[in-house]
């Protein structure tokens, strides 16, 4: 079976190091690098977190780019409340080893898509800057993208306004760019994402791998279901970003509906929504695939079966 070519761009966070486990061990997927803005915290520590991660599982041989340290317009946004000091509050790491590369992550990405035939898919679940930088400083490059798949939006509430959801409000300029880029489009947003939530019984069910991933994912989310029940009273955390590699790697786990959507740059109380238009009121173009519905035990089987790809010892 061919694999499938992937970019991920991310700001970990710790649902991200969830998604860089899954894409880096599943064997349906060629992780070609991972490029890395602020977002969930400060440029610095997302890609230090980034490194710590592929590190631990092993995946050094993974390049990193460190991206864009703020949004293309807007003032900065983090999520220290949600993912702490450092980014990834919980788990302890060895001395770290393994560096960025000195390219830039734009750079890369548009070194990248020129390179290849049309067959990568760009995986966001962070702010889309890095992404909406290239496609500004390379136009022809939006050709080259297969497909691109984002934890982002919302076709209700937000997380973070009433309105918006996070990776969108970061840099609500960088979505439109992207969601206007003439490409094939999937939204994964907190319409599916909230149903996903990591229990204390999904938390054991993975501990009892006990590989060196699930350990990792155990301590994740020590720190961060205790941050979401505190902030928004959930059972568990919502593991939004692995959504998006679950759907490359079995896309039936999710399912979506052509939308037009849209982002609000109004900067009134809904900057950063992403309007879709479920009902076709518009009567406008389908700009968006957008994720409706999930299969939750499938999803939760499909983590599973990521965090036991991995040994049981983490690399020193």
């Amino acid at each position: 079976m061919e694999k499938k070519k992937i970019l991920l761009d991310c700001d970990p966070g710790h649902d991200d190091a969830v998604a860089i486990m899954l894409a880096a061990g599943a064997p349906s997927l060629e992780l070609l690098g991972v490029t890395v803005e602020s977002g969930n915290q400060t440029l610095e520590k997302t890609v230090r977190n980034t490194c710590r991660v592929l590190q631990w599982i092993g995946r050094e041989d993974v390049p990193v780019y460190a991206g864009c340290d703020r949004p293309m317009v807007r003032d900065k946004l983090t999520a220290g409340d949600i993912h702490g000091e450092t980014g990834l509050d919980g788990p302890v790491f060895p001395p770290l080893r393994k560096q960025p590369e000195s390219e830039h992550a734009v750079s890369f990405l548009i070194r990248t898509l020129r390179a290849y035939e049309g067959d990568i898919t760009v995986v966001t679940t962070g702010p889309m800057t890095n992404l909406a930088m290239a496609l500004r400083l390379a136009p022809e490059i939006a050709e080259k993208i297969r497909r691109i798949v984002l934890m982002g939006g919302s076709c209700t509430n937000g997380n973070v306004s009433p309105a918006a959801e996070f990776n969108i409000l970061a840099d609500p300029e960088a979505a439109h760019v992207c969601f206007t880029a003439g490409r094939p489009l999937t939204m994964v947003g907190l319409d599916v994402t909230r149903r996903v939530l990591c229990t204390p019984e999904v938390v054991a069910r993975m501990a009892a791998l006990d590989t060196c991933a699930s350990r990792l994912f155990v301590d994740l989310m020590g720190h961060f279901c205790r941050t979401q029940k505190a902030i928004f009273g959930w059972a568990g955390g919502p593991l939004h970003d692995p959504v998006t590699i679950a759907y490359l790697i079995d896309p039936a786990v999710l399912t979506t509906r052509p939308m037009n959507a849209q982002i609000d740059l109004s900067r009134g109380p809904s900057y950063g929504r992403t309007n879709c238009d479920a009902y076709d009121y518009l009567g406008l173009p389908a700009t968006a695939d957008v994720a409706v519905d999930i299969d939750a035990e499938r999803f939760w089987d499909l983590v599973e079966e990521g965090l036991a790809r991995y040994g049981k010892e983490a690399q020193a």
